[in-house]
């Protein structure tokens, strides 16, 4: 068995690798976790997209770096993987490359269901079972609200013979914001997923505290604006207060803005690069910025 001091001598590197200080991991040796509402399960708040970033071919070259990307992750103490059909070939090159790095801590597959008609969804979900290598999904989600009504009965009927844990419903338009709303009131999801960052902050007037009111959990997209909130402070220091909240990097300050909402329970940046996949799993760690320091946040993003 590891002893404490030895944990948190490895967990100090760790650190020094995510660029914080030694004594936030003598304060904590493993990730933030929230939980999720539906059943008090928690998840560590750093999860991990994969749109865009996993869609490569069979070439060993592009892969190589994504097998470290999903290494990396799991050392860093993350759990929460999510996908879709719509990702091109995210969901092989994640079940392949998980395969590829043999026993693993047990992670949590999400994947999403995108397509009209019953049985093509029930055709799409089985083959994104076999690509993504699992034998049950943790979380199948509703790509966009696409054809939400018959995907949702298929997902109840499959909750209830354990093919999948937890169901949810997604969106990364602003415009789907009132529907998705409606669908939440009425409809016993237990996730929901959208986008919230520091520059697009509209789901906290309504949706974020829904999903408390509802107790459902929820995975937040885009935690960067698509890279706009980098091209922002493009050049510039982080602020000196920012180590209050001990944060080394931008992409910890907007990931830390995101997950101290009392209503987020997981956020998934995506990349296909391990030095940014390592410094991303930082955000998981150390203090958050309580209601003041994210206003002032806020503010000092408004003023750029």
């Amino acid at each position: 068995m590891i002893s404490r001091r030895e944990m948190i001598r490895r967990m100090g590197a760790v650190g020094a690798a995510m660029g914080l200080p030694a004594a936030v991991f003598a304060r904590e040796t493993e990730p933030r976790r929230h939980p999720i509402p539906s059943t008090g399960e928690s998840l560590p708040v750093i999860g991990m997209g994969t749109s865009r970033t996993f869609d490569v071919g069979d070439d060993a070259e592009q892969r190589a770096p994504l097998i470290e990307v999903l290494r990396q992750f799991f050392e860093h103490g993350g759990t929460v993987i999510d996908s879709s059909p719509m990702y091109g070939r995210a969901e092989s090159v994640i079940g392949d490359g998980v395969a590829a790095l043999g026993s693993q801590p047990r992670w949590f597959a999400a994947t999403k269901v995108w397509t009209l008609g019953k049985e093509a969804g029930i055709e799409q979900m089985q083959r994104s079972m076999a690509r993504m290598r699992v034998a049950r999904f943790d979380l199948m989600q509703i790509h966009n609200l696409k054809d939400w009504q018959i995907h949702l009965e298929t997902l109840k009927d499959w909750k209830s013979q354990g093919k999948v844990r937890y169901i949810g419903i997604t969106t990364s338009h602003g415009r789907y914001h009132r529907e998705l709303e409606r669908i939440l009131r009425s409809e016993p999801f237990d996730f929901v997923q959208f986008s919230y960052n520091l520059a697009e902050r509209e789901v906290e007037h309504r949706l974020l505290p829904l999903a408390a009111d509802r107790g459902i959990a929820t995975l937040i997209n885009r935690p960067y604006q698509r890279g706009s909130l980098f091209r922002a402070v493009k050049g510039l220091e982080l602020p000196a207060w920012s180590a209050d909240f001990d944060c080394a990097s931008w992409g910890q300050f907007f990931l830390k803005f995101i997950v101290s909402h009392p209503a987020v329970t997981c956020v998934i940046p995506a990349t296909s690069k391990p030095k940014h996949l390592i410094d991303n799993m930082g955000a998981a760690y150390g203090r958050l910025p309580d209601g003041a320091t994210r206003e002032r946040m806020i503010a000092y993003l408004s003023d750029l």
